[in-house]
């Protein structure tokens, strides 16, 4: 398929997905012109806030091809990723994003991710969602656990 017949299937589910009652997002991961995997938003159908449609075709993806590392997909959204999206993205090592509408498109229909992008900037005590460090002297255990380990897989 050409990018351009991959992004119109993205756009087709976010279309279906609001008539299905869903978010107005749909997503799809190729490799070599194939789609791998589909995913949409299903944050109200599911009662999950991360289940947006790239982390569902993230998820669907990784579980077809048994590994965590998409490197050699490419992901076509109907809109620009929003913050987690993006992070689930880049963890996921996909070579490249598509997507039809931009954040501000978003924003226009009650989707705004802006005030995500301004808390980042901000110190964790400073945000709205107050951060404390809590125990570090125990957490960093987990920390050195792993770096001493011979044999793990990075990731």
């Amino acid at each position: 398929m050409t990018r351009e017949e991959l992004m119109r299937r993205a756009i087709e589910l976010s279309i279906e997905n609001v008539a299905k009652g869903g978010g107005p997002f749909g997503a799809v991961i190729a490799k070599d012109g194939e789609i791998i995997a589909t995913g949409v938003n299903r944050v109200t159908a599911s009662c999950d806030p991360t289940a947006h449609a790239e982390v569902s075709a993230i998820r669907a993806a990784t579980s077809k091809l048994k590994t965590f590392n998409l490197s050699g997909c490419e992901i076509y959204t109907s809109c620009e990723p929003c913050p987690m999206c993006l992070g689930a993205i880049y963890w996921a090592r996909l070579d490249k994003i598509y997507y039809g509408n931009n954040k501000t498109d978003a924003k226009h229909i009650g989707f705004d991710d802006s005030f995500i992008y301004d808390e980042l900037s901000l110190k964790p005590a400073n945000r709205k969602l107050p951060a404390s460090i809590l125990l570090p002297k125990e957490a960093i255990k987990a920390f050195e656990a792993w770096t001493n380990k011979e044999n793990k897989q990075i990731y």
